[in-house]
C-alpha cells in the first residue's frame, strides 16, 4: 500500500497511508496530513489518484512544494520521491506505482512556477539517479564528507550520513548557513547507492566549482561547493 512518511530532523513523526480519497497537507487541523509549523500554508498540498496513479499538486502556498529539490505546481509522485513542505520531509513509498517509461514528450519552455515537461527518459533518469546513457554509474563505497573552507559553520567537517542533507537557514538544516538573507532551504545534498547529487532549490545561489547551478549536480571527489558565504570541499573517505 502507498504512504507517506513525515519527517523532522531526521525523526519520523507519522506514516499516513494513502489509501482513501484526497490526502490534504497543511497547517490547519481539518487536513489529513497536518504540519503545525509556520512555515506551512493552511492548506499547502494535496495528493490524489488521477488515471491509476498518486498526483501532488501545490494548493497555491506561500512558501512552495519541492520534489526532489525542484519546485512544483503539479508532480505524478514516484516511488522514492521527497517531497519538501516547510521544514518537513515527507517520503512517497509505492513500489507498485513504478511503471515503464511511456514515449518521449516534447519539451516546452517552462513559465514561473511550472514545473518543466521533459523527455520522459530524461526524467526516469533525474528520479532515480540513473546516469546518462554510455555513462558508468559509480558506487558508493566510501563516505561523502564536506571540508568547510570558508564560512565558520557549526563543525569544520560536515558528514553526509542521511539520505537527504539540507543546506539552508532553517533549524532542521543538517547544514546551516548564517547570515540576515540566507534562505531557509537553499540546497538538498541527496546520499543514493549510485553516489551523492546535489540540487539548489527555488532561486538558491549554488556554485560547483566556480559555476553556478540550476539543476542537479553528480558530485566528485574534491568538487568546491559554494552556497551564500559557505564554501565547502567535497570529498570520499574509507
Amino acid at each position: 500500500m502507498a504512504r507517506i512518511t513525515v519527517k523532522f530532523q531526521d525523526k519520523v513523526l507519522s506514516e499516513v497511508p494513502l489509501d482513501s480519497g484526497i490526502v490534504t497537507i497543511g497547517r490547519k487541523p481539518k487536513n489529513s496530513i497536518r504540519i503545525d509549523n509556520l512555515a506551512v500554508s493552511g492548506f499547502h498540498a494535496k495528493i490524489f489518484r488521477e488515471e491509476g496513479r498518486f498526483v501532488l499538486e501545490d494548493m497555491g502556498s506561500l512558501n512552495g512544494t519541492f520534489v526532489n529539490g525542484v519546485k512544483i505546481a503539479r508532480h505524478p509522485l514516484r516511488n522514492g520521491d521527497t517531497v519538501l513542505i516547510g521544514r518537513h520531509l515527507l517520503s512517497f513509498d509505492a513500489p507498485e506505482t513504478d511503471s515503464p517509461p511511456s514515449p518521449a514528450a516534447v519539451p516546452r519552455p517552462a513559465r514561473g512556477d511550472e514545473t518543466l515537461v521533459l523527455d520522459s527518459r530524461v526524467q526516469q533518469r533525474m528520479l532515480h539517479d540513473m546516469p546518462e546513457p554510455g555513462e558508468a554509474a559509480p558506487r558508493v563505497e566510501k563516505q561523502g564528507c564536506f571540508l568547510v573552507v570558508a564560512g565558520s559553520p557549526d563543525r569544520p567537517e560536515l558528514e553526509l550520513r542521511d539520505r537527504v542533507t539540507t543546506i539552508g537557514k532553517g533549524v532542521d538544516a543538517g547544514i546551516r548557513l548564517k547570515g540576515l538573507f540566507a534562505p531557509r532551504v537553499a540546497a538538498l545534498v541527496n546520499r543514493r547507492r549510485e553516489g551523492y547529487f546535489i540540487n539548489p532549490v527555488g532561486n538558491a545561489a549554488v556554485r560547483v566549482n566556480g559555476t553556478r547551478i540550476g539543476e542537479r549536480h553528480n558530485l566528485k571527489d574534491g568538487d568546491i561547493v559554494e552556497v551564500g558565504r559557505l564554501k565547502m570541499q567535497f570529498y570520499l573517505r574509507e
